[in-house]
């Protein structure tokens, strides 16, 4: 084992100098090699780009085939395609990312604290009663306790 990696470590070296002195014409000449400009074998080169296109195309079959059992399950279950939906109900936000902007009578009357629209409000009317009877709810039981708990 030890000769093996003495033979690599000196053999890097001695054929770094016989190419450096002349000898060991064991390469083939450069002018028999055709590359292209990236110093890659024409060849080589060429193999890759043909491996490139099968494997685009072997992508490309099994989206089909992914695309047909899609639309089987599609009609199955009759589930529209997300394109058929539309994508906006203002023609002219197409495009836009987010929410509706409000417009400068909307922004005024929120600051005013009043509602543009007719309903004021999308719950029903006894919400708010329930709510103002759970604010009292706390302070109705902290005064009950500080009756019954006062000290003489």
């Amino acid at each position: 084992m030890a000769s093996f990696i003495a033979k690599q470590l000196v053999g890097k070296q001695i054929n770094a100098v016989k190419g450096a002195v002349g000898g060991g014409d064991d390469k083939k000449d450069d002018d028999d090699k055709k590359t292209n400009e990236d110093g890659e074998d024409l060849e080589v080169a060429e193999a890759r780009r043909e491996e490139e296109e099968r494997r685009r195309e072997k992508h490309r079959k099994a989206e089909e085939e992914r695309e047909e059992i899609r639309a089987q399950i599609r009609k199955k279950y009759n589930i529209k395609k997300r394109e058929d939906f539309p994508m906006m109900e203002d023609p002219n936000r197409q495009g836009q990312i987010g929410r509706k902007r409000k417009t400068p009578e909307e922004l005024a009357a929120e600051a005013r604290g009043e509602s543009i629209e007719e309903d004021s409000g999308f719950l029903p009317a006894n919400i708010s009663e329930m709510q103002a009877k759970l604010t009292e709810g706390p302070g109705q039981l902290l005064a009950g306790a500080q009756e019954k708990c006062s000290l003489m």
